[in-house]
């Protein structure tokens, strides 16, 4: 006869394991964001340290919602169609996005400078959105790669607000070093982070990348938090009274879309 011990035991087992289950789901997915190509079942295995046995299951279940798809006779398995369904609501139930989006694009065709929409995600920052200028020299960088956030001007913006104890909690040690080696020593990144909030913009250059200045203008909700920035990536070269033009494009912009926040 079964105890009602032995039942609470079988119950418990049968939680822990669809919660692996979905800690397991939220490894593929993160994986294919973070590498952004398609992969074999067997190379994923290892990557994620996780029985092939289980993926072939999970996976299989995800290929039949549309959320992943076998892309070549080889079975590697990338992001299905159903994720643009998912992108294009999340989109429409966003205004932030949507509207921080529309005013990348109209900065950019205006300007001929590439222009980017950017937020954090946890302790990282990203770009949400970007669009190309139309300048000879071009400059780029993937959108949903995740960067340190002392690396880049919009990070001293979306830090407004924080005290320099949560600053200090939410940034790891390693992120202070840059791509080339130096490091930002940061008792100067929090001098920088409340300098860019009383003056309401950021410039930094040759940060990630020696050839590039990056000006930055918060988005702000209703209670004035920055939730985003509206940003210019543009040669290190450029002249001052061309940077100063395209920062007073920007702090509009930002300015326009922190209205459309508010309603």
């Amino acid at each position: 006869m079964t105890s009602q011990h032995d039942g609470a035991f079988d119950r418990m087992d049968q939680v822990q394991a669809r919660a692996r289950g979905i800690d397991r789901v939220v490894e593929i997915l993160e994986f294919l964001r973070a590498s952004r190509r398609p992969i074999g079942i067997g190379d994923l295995a290892k990557r994620i340290a996780a029985p092939r046995s289980s993926l072939y299951e999970i996976i299989g279940r995800l290929t039949e919602a549309g959320i992943l798809e076998t892309v070549d006779q080889e079975g590697r398995v990338f992001f299905g169609r159903a994720v643009y369904l998912y992108a294009d609501a999340y989109l429409d139930s966003q205004p932030l996005v949507r509207n921080g989006r529309d005013e990348v694009i109209r900065l950019a065709e205006t300007t001929g400078e590439t222009a980017q929409l950017c937020m954090l995600i946890g302790n990282k920052y990203t770009v949400a959105h970007m669009q190309p200028g139309s300048n000879l020299f071009r400059i780029s960088s993937e959108t949903g790669i995740l960067v340190p956030i002392p690396w880049t001007a919009s990070g001293r913006l979306l830090l407004a607000g924080m005290s320099e104890a949560q600053i200090r909690a939410l940034i790891p040690p390693e992120d202070y070093r840059l791509p080339d080696g130096r490091r930002i020593e940061i008792e100067d990144f929090l001098h920088d982070v409340r300098d860019a909030h009383a003056r309401g913009f950021a410039v930094t250059t040759a940060l990630a990348d020696e050839f590039t200045t990056c000006l930055a203008a918060p988005v702000v909700d209703a209670t004035d938090r920055p939730v985003a920035t509206i940003c210019f990536v543009i040669p290190a070269r450029t002249p001052e009274d061309r940077q100063a033009e395209l920062m007073e494009k920007l702090i509009a912009g930002g300015r326009a879309v922190s209205r459309q926040l508010r309603g």
